[in-house]
Order: C-alpha cells, then structure tokens, then sequence
C-alpha cells in the first residue's frame, strides 16, 4: 500500500515507541505540571508540528545530510542545547508565576510555548536520526518518492500527538491546587527550569551515527 510494507508492524511499533517516556514526552510534562492544561496542550501542537517538519525533511532527504554531516549535525545539536539551557535559566531566574490566567498576556504567553516547542523538536538531532533510521524500514525497496515516508511520519505524529495530550491533561489536572497556589507555583516553574536544563546536557550526549 502506497510503498508501505507491514504497515500494522509499524503501527505497533509505533504506539510503543510513543509510549516510552522521551525528550518530547519530558516537555509536555514539565510544561503542563508548571503552566497548566492550556500550556500542555500547545506544547503538544508544537512538538506535533516539529514531528511534521522532520517527516518532511525524512521524506525528502534532508535528514539524511544532517546524520551524514558532522559539521551540521553538530550546530543543530548545539543550537538545541543552548536554547534548552536558555529556557531552563529563564525559568529558573524567574520570580513570578508562569500561570496563564493574566488575561492580557494570555495569547502571548500561549504563543511563546507554542513556538518554544517547535523549537525544542526541531532543533533536536536525535529526532530526525529516529525518523531516517526507523522509517526506512517500513517502506519498499522499490519504492522512490517521498510519499510512504509522509504516511508513516503522519501516523507516528498522530499517536504521538493522541498519548501526549492525554498526558498533558492528566499532568495539569493532577498538579492544579499545587499551581493554584503562588508560593508552589514558582517552586514548580523553577523545577521545570532545571528539567530543560537536564535535557539540554543530555542532548550533547547525541552522536551522527543512527
């Protein structure tokens, strides 16, 4: 189908793979424990709208210069870690709560997180090397064009997207009387700062090689 071999393998594998806890996952979490449901849920569009972007490099060849590259590997990598380090000491340094309720910040602050985690996917090498180790596996030999590859990214986007948001919303859920209050409310912000700052140094852990 459409170049796609063992497309229910993939499936599978795919669910199971979104269920293991990573980077993207550690986002989310973190986002909707110190900002609440709505700051979750743009988290996940925006970590779903990088997925879609690393589908489109994957599906046509550009990822494969990224891994195949030292120098742009490198950059990317380094960018990651800067920004994720610039996010983590902001939030640290901070001494107000990063709740969503002041009405007229509300948007700005919503649109800061969606493009944060944009951010956050797209400039993680680790991500485009999963793409154009793991999908390349599903797809015929004899298949050439960049549409088998856009169908399995999009599948892999779609349970990602359903598992996380799930999480976001039983993160912030569970987290709400901790937010509601200002004193917890910036202890959480703070520990969330030190999480980006941990997936910032452990993303220079990331090697070229698939």
């Amino acid at each position: 189908m459409f170049g796609i071999v063992h497309y229910e393998a993939f499936l599978m594998t795919a669910i199971m793979l979104n269920l293991i806890p990573g980077s993207d996952t550690m986002y989310i979490i973190t986002r909707s424990i110190s900002q609440g449901k709505q700051a979750g849920i743009l988290s996940v569009l925006g970590i779903l709208t990088g997925s879609l972007i690393h589908t489109l490099l994957a599906a046509f060849g550009l990822s494969l210069l990224l891994a195949q590259s030292i120098v742009l590997f490198n950059i990317v990598k380094i960018l990651g870690v800067a920004y994720l380090v610039y996010l983590g000491i902001r939030m640290l340094m901070t001494k107000e709560s990063p709740a969503f309720d002041a009405a007229d910040s509300k948007k700005l602050k919503g649109e800061k997180v969606y493009l944060q985690a944009i951010l956050t996917s797209v400039t993680n090498p680790k991500v485009a090397l999963f793409f154009i180790a793991f999908l390349p596996q599903f797809v015929s030999a004899t298949e050439a064009g960049p549409l088998p590859f856009l169908i399995l990214g999009l599948t892999f986007t779609v349970t990602g997207g359903i598992w996380c948001s799930l999480l976001a919303l039983f993160a912030s859920f569970a987290t709400q009387k901790l937010r509601n209050n200002q004193k917890f409310s910036v202890i959480l912000n703070k520990l969330t700062g030190i999480v980006f700052i941990g997936m910032g140094l452990n993303l220079l852990r990331a090697k070229a090689n698939p």
